[in-house]
């Protein structure tokens, strides 16, 4: 909200300018500088968009500093702890936890919307074999409105509605499809008797030559990974998502543009850069060369998993994450494997130097998630499929909450242009 009896002065070339403070419920002020170009004829600099509130939101709230990670007020532990992901899909989207009803009512609709249309088949067979499944998905996902042409219309909100159910619903679906077109497994057909999480697994794991039971814990431990990443305010992905909706494309064409960013390794890409380092690593006796190699300023080398871009102190999700490695890993009864014993004694040596407590490089989720999902028998170029699909009603939910806002416009940022200034064409001939 804006408090007009506070304001900023920013002072150029003896002029000064008046800039309205704006408050939010939790976090710092915000300058508002929309009218700062009309007033003074300047722009902001701001690479990254490190220092810029870029919309205004009431989905997630993270205060770095604390170590804090809130989904419309609810702190991402207790969900973690008590609620299970489609309830948190339910919360992000509609402001509340919803009733006894409307939950019921909510799960049964995204289960019917969990199978893709039979045509989009074609499409897997059109990739090569040993195709990201990222890449996949990417192309999967954009082509989804050349199927489901009565969900596009960004102005009709029941549109846009079945649009965030289909997309919650189906990206499963497209997630373990791609995996299994990328083994050369034939495709498993979604199950309407399991729930959200093992109907994932089962359509990963089951084939058709024999029964496949989903082990509850497992499962458990999958909804875990969905809820700790169901959404992050506004991240790499999240903002691409909303730019791409500011120009008013169709929900599949941003989501499919949400992927694309989110396959980066610095973004979602991480949980699988951290166990390819772990694996690099490879026993513990190594463990002190490249921590001394973290530590070398002149060594490109760093540690995955560890620190975060917004958290400064420690990763709300990954001590809920480190507990779903336990119980996982116990279950599996591989304790002794050699990427865990290294996990585990990186995580204690680092916690150990003061190198990494001064710089608070506290393990995030990204370390522990990717020990989890190999443990499962998933592959790491698995791991951001799971993140996007994971992700999807982060990014549903931010794009609705934009289009609702009757004050958002065409994403135009500005730039610091220190090219060539204006110069005369000259013939090739004379060049």
């Amino acid at each position: 909200m804006t408090d007009s009896s506070k304001t900023a002065t920013l002072t150029i070339d003896g002029t000064s300018y008046d800039l309205p403070l704006l408050s939010p419920t939790a976090g710092p002020n915000v300058i508002d500088i929309r009218k700062l170009y009309a007033q003074a004829g300047v722009f902001t600099y701001d690479p990254g968009y490190t220092s810029t509130a870029s919309c205004d939101s009431t989905i997630t709230y993270i205060d770095g500093a604390k170590g804090e990670l809130l989904h419309r007020g609810y702190p991402i532990d207790q969900l973690a702890e008590k609620s299970h992901y489609l309830e948190v899909c339910y919360l992000l989207l509609y402001d509340n936890l919803p009733t006894a009803a409307e939950l019921e009512a909510f799960e049964a609709t995204i289960t019917r919307h969990t199978m893709i249309h039979e045509q989009m088949h074609n499409f897997f067979r059109g990739f090569r074999r040993d195709a990201h499944p990222m890449a996949t998905m990417v192309g999967v996902v954009g082509a989804m409105s050349a199927f489901y042409h009565d969900s596009t219309d960004i102005s009709d909100p029941r549109q846009r509605e079945i649009a965030s159910h289909r997309m919650i619903a189906k990206m499963p679906t497209i997630a373990a499809m791609a995996y299994k077109y990328s083994i050369g497994q034939p495709f498993v057909y979604p199950r309407n008797d399991l729930d959200y999480a093992s109907n994932f697994l089962h359509m990963c794991f089951a084939v058709p030559a024999e029964q496949y039971e989903v082990d509850p814990i497992l499962s458990r431990a999958m909804d875990r990974i969905f809820i700790l990443h169901a959404d992050h305010e506004q991240n790499a992905s999240t903002s691409t998502v909303r730019l791409a909706s500011s120009s008013g494309a169709n929900p599949f064409a941003c989501i499919a543009a949400g992927i694309a960013c989110l396959w980066g390794p610095a973004h979602g890409g991480a949980n699988q850069a951290c166990l390819e380092m772990l694996k690099e690593i490879g026993s513990v006796d190594r463990i002190p060369e490249f921590i001394a190699r973290a530590k070398d300023k002149d060594d490109p080398f760093r540690l995955m998993g560890f620190g975060h871009r917004v958290y400064k102190n420690f990763d709300p999700r990954a001590k809920v994450m480190k507990q779903s490695a336990d119980e996982v890993l116990d279950l599996l009864g591989i304790e002794n494997n050699p990427v865990l014993q290294v996990a585990k004694e990186l995580e204690k040596q680092a916690l150990d130097d003061p190198y990494f407590a001064e710089k608070k490089l506290f393990p995030n989720v990204d370390f522990y998630s990717g020990i989890i999902l190999e443990a499962m028998g998933f592959p790491t170029s698995m791991f951001t499929p799971i993140f996007a699909l994971s992700r999807t009603v982060g990014w549903i939910s931010q794009w609705k909450e934009q289009l609702s806002d009757p004050a958002h416009k065409i994403g135009r940022p500005r730039q610091l242009y220190l090219g060539e200034t204006a110069r005369e064409y000259v013939d090739v001939e004379d060049r």
